[in-house]
């Protein structure tokens, strides 16, 4: 009997061992990784705080061909793939509020800061600003802390150079000039309501003029408009191509054809132009998984190299960071005649300039 127990118990010894050394390296045959178990030791897992997300999607008013270069090195640099979808300014906060209960992207990207001013108070947005802003003036800083100031540019008309020699015109240098006859069915800019551009030359006519000349002002101007187009960028590639001869556009959308050739030359109105300050922020609500890679999109694009992809890409946006490279030939508010643009008023008073632009002035018969 007592025979019989031994064998027994040293059976179970062995027993016990087989199944202890299959736990600690069954499948392992020496020359790979070891597998952690679920529920095993923390010191051999991934952090809980990394989601493991390598992407990023993004609502962006930036012109598509512009943006794919930020997107692109980016990616070369960080890992993170940017997924992205092209809408005008004015179209961007649109969708973002419609999206408002079930959020598709957690990021805008580019525009000015009228239309981030209202997604602030539409409550759309989460609170974050960089690190890197401590470059930044402080006049460009958003006091709320939500939004993150990228670039700004002023307001400008682009010209057709060729089409002016042609004409032996000179380029107009007011807003007034603009009323010119000679220049019927020449001049060409986007809606305000699809627009960040073309709300900013509004909202700058409203601030010169006020509300009891500005109506009349458009309408006259309107008699010179050959079209309203939806996107602001697309008013300069129209002058670029010959279809007309003058864009109300910012100083960056002007230039950007002239890389590649276009006769394209800038003039400033003397008696005063409107300007933006472009913008990033996070979209509140958005996808979980993403707000780290977002926010580490918003300081990259924030930072001294960031924005010095402006210079090498020949955006001629102007940088807000001050240590980051400026391009040649760069526009900058100090060489032009700025009013005190009031982006907060604009930002507020947005619907309803709109909403008067179109029944008075888009909508309107031409004389």
């Amino acid at each position: 009997m007592k025979k019989t127990s031994k064998r027994v118990l040293a059976m179970l010894m062995a027993v016990v061992m087989l199944l202890a050394l299959a736990a600690c390296g069954g499948g392992n045959d020496g020359g790979g990784t070891q597998q952690t178990p679920s529920g095993g030791s923390s010191e051999t897992q991934e952090p809980a705080a990394s989601s493991g997300s390598k992407e990023l999607t993004v609502y962006t008013a930036f012109p598509e061909a512009e943006v794919v270069y930020y997107f692109n090195e980016f990616e070369k640099e960080t890992g993170i793939k940017v997924n992205y979808i092209r809408l005008s300014a004015g179209e961007m906060l649109t969708r973002v509020e419609a999206e408002k209960e079930n959020p598709q992207a957690t990021l805008m990207f580019g525009g000015s800061t009228d239309n981030y001013i209202a997604a602030v108070e539409k409550g759309l947005l989460e609170p974050y600003q960089s690190p890197e802003l401590s470059n930044t003036p402080a006049s460009y800083i958003d006091p709320t802390g939500t939004w993150n100031p990228i670039y700004v540019g002023c307001i400008s008309f682009a010209c057709n150079k060729e089409w002016f020699a042609d004409k032996g015109l000179s380029y107009p240098t007011s807003w007034e000039e603009l009323l010119k006859p000679e220049f019927k069915g020449e001049i060409i800019m986007a809606h305000p309501a699809t627009s960040g551009t073309a709300y900013t030359v509004l909202a700058t006519l409203v601030q010169l003029k006020g509300d009891d000349q500005v109506w009349e002002y458009l309408g006259q101007l309107n008699n010179n408009m050959s079209q309203y187009t939806k996107s602001g960028a697309a008013a300069p590639n129209a002058v670029a191509m010959g279809e007309s001869a003058i864009a109300l556009t910012f100083s960056h959308d002007g230039l950007q054809p002239t890389a590649e050739g276009y006769p394209i030359e800038l003039s400033f109105p003397s008696d005063g132009t409107g300007y933006e300050v472009g913008a990033t922020a996070l979209i509140k609500g958005g996808k979980a998984e993403e707000v780290e890679n977002a926010k580490q999109f918003i300081d990259w694009m924030c930072s001294e190299k960031g924005q010095g992809l402006y210079a090498e890409n020949n955006s001629f946006r102007v940088p807000t960071n001050t240590n980051a490279a400026v391009a040649e030939g760069l526009v900058t508010l100090d060489q032009v005649e700025v009013i005190e643009y009031d982006a907060v008023w604009a930002a507020g008073a947005k619907t309803d300039y709109c909403n008067q632009f179109e029944e008075k002035i888009a909508s309107a018969p031409k004389e």
